[in-house]
């Protein structure tokens, strides 16, 4: 596979624009590959293979897709440490974490839909009438940089079992194990037209692929800022779309919660990825005559986490994707300073390595739930910690902010943790740290977004139903 080359109709091509893209290591600031910037003219010829290929695709059968699908996930067993090796010199995560959790959540993502399928496009009889899933069509997949193979997995594998055709966009800052996945389907069998791939920047291939007539369904995971403009244009063809945006997650300890328990677990997922997680629990609110002791515990922690490089597997924190996305990280920390949060001490600021775009971890208390920190979506290593005093002013602290994505709750007493769980707005929760299954479905509320990824669930977010009337 030659990283300057897209996939259209079953082969790698040179791109019609001669421009190109630098891939960095985040680690070493090295450039280690280029791949090509499109135009709408590659968009075109993409868009075109998929609206070629969707008639046969679409009328073969699930358990063809059943085969294909299994021939990937055979594939991508097999080649699971290189796919996990390419995430991490492109995005800097850990290599432990590349391949436990980011190739260990695309495979799950995979089985998923092979565990739907084929129940998921049979017909339903209602009354005297046959609803029938069909496919929605052509499908504009865009996928971001955090987790770049879960997610290219996710809306492709969901939408081909489905029964649809697709054009993916991978973010161009983490392309190249999108590329790497492509190549593995396409031994799979793949039939050509089925699966394109095209690399550029959003405001050219992505706002092309939205707007572009041929398109049916635009599936897009990324920031609310870009997710809200891609669901403005794809109203203008009443395209259908899916929108899998940014949180800022609670995890909410009840007073008869294990403190020790849940300050670990919220570590864990604040940490993960460097804090690039859509679902990182962010925010930590508990009993007020407990909130420096919790946050004195998470300080601890996160002082423990390894920072260096992420192929050592020793390494538990690698770089921020990028020098502009590091300064923003920093940006939410000198705000939250300049607005009197108490910050507690996360070790030596000295530890960090001189190359690459590090950041120490940090954690804030803060008495006010309206802070810049507790609101907005930091995406990186920062945990912010908030006391209350009554459980319905947790609620409200957990709920008070414009997202609606995850979070967690913490009770001795599992029907009241449940009870609490109910009442916070989101569309995925943790009870004492037990997380729901990988056929769950995953998506938000508010803005965090809409629609479905994962299980059935998220196959038939690419389908649409025709009501049949049966004669009798």
């Amino acid at each position: 596979m030659d990283s300057m080359a897209i996939y259209i109709d079953g082969t790698w091509r040179a791109a019609h624009s001669s421009d190109r893209i630098p891939v960095e290591n985040p680690a070493t600031e090295e450039i280690i590959a280029e791949v090509p910037d499109c135009d709408a003219a590659d968009v075109d010829a993409a868009v075109a293979a998929a609206r070629a290929a969707l008639p046969a695709w679409s009328s073969g059968s699930a358990q063809d897709r059943i085969c294909l699908m299994r021939r990937t996930r055979r594939d991508m067993l097999e080649r699971r440490a290189e796919l996990a090796d390419v995430i991490t010199a492109e995005i800097g995560t850990p290599t432990n974490f590349a391949n436990k959790i980011q190739a260990g959540m695309a495979l799950r993502a995979l089985g998923s839909f092979i565990d739907a399928l084929p129940e998921g496009t049979e017909p339903q009889q209602l009354d005297h009438s046959m609803v029938v899933p069909e496919p929605v069509g052509v499908v504009a997949a865009i996928t971001p940089w955090n987790y770049p193979l879960n997610q290219v997995v996710a809306k492709v594998m969901a939408a081909i079992a489905a029964g649809c055709t697709v054009v993916v966009k991978p973010s161009e800052l983490a392309p190249l194990s999108a590329q790497l996945f492509i190549r593995l389907l396409a031994e799979a069998d793949l039939p050509a037209g089925v699966v394109n791939l095209v690399t550029g920047s959003g405001p050219v291939v992505g706002d092309a692929l939205v707007r572009h007539p041929e398109v049916d369904m635009v599936s897009f995971t990324g920031s609310t800022a870009v997710g809200t403009r891609i669901a403005a244009a794809a109203a203008e063809g009443v395209k259908r779309v899916a929108l899998e945006l940014g949180g800022k997650s609670a995890a909410v300890v009840l007073p008869d919660g294990d403190l020790p328990a849940a300050v670990l677990n919220t570590v864990r997922s604040c940490m993960a990825n460097a804090g690039q997680t859509c679902t990182a629990l962010s925010r930590l609110v508990v009993p007020r005559k407990r909130c420096q002791e919790a946050a004195e515990q998470a300080a601890a922690l996160m002082a423990n986490y390894r920072i260096g490089d992420p192929t050592d597997p020793e390494t538990k924190l690698g770089p921020l994707v990028s020098s502009a996305h590091r300064d923003r990280v920093r940006g939410h920390i000198a705000r939250a300073r300049e607005e009197g949060l108490r910050e507690i001490p996360c070790g030596p600021p000295d530890r960090l390595p001189e190359r690459g775009h590090y950041l120490a971890p940090a954690v804030f208390v803060s008495e006010d739930p309206g802070a810049s920190l507790a609101q907005e979506e930091v995406f990186g290593p920062v945990l912010c910690v908030l006391p209350y005093d009554t459980e319905d002013e947790a609620v409200d602290i957990a709920n008070g902010t414009p997202f609606g994505l995850a979070g967690s709750v913490w009770s001795a007493d599992v029907p009241r943790a449940l009870a609490v769980a109910g009442r916070i707005r989101v569309g995925r929760i943790e009870v004492n740290g037990v997380g729901p299954g990988p056929g769950a479905p995953f998506g938000g509320r508010r803005r965090s977004g809409y629609g479905y990824e994962l299980g059935p669930h998220g196959l038939r977010e690419f389908q649409v139903l025709k009501s049949l009337g049966v004669p009798a």
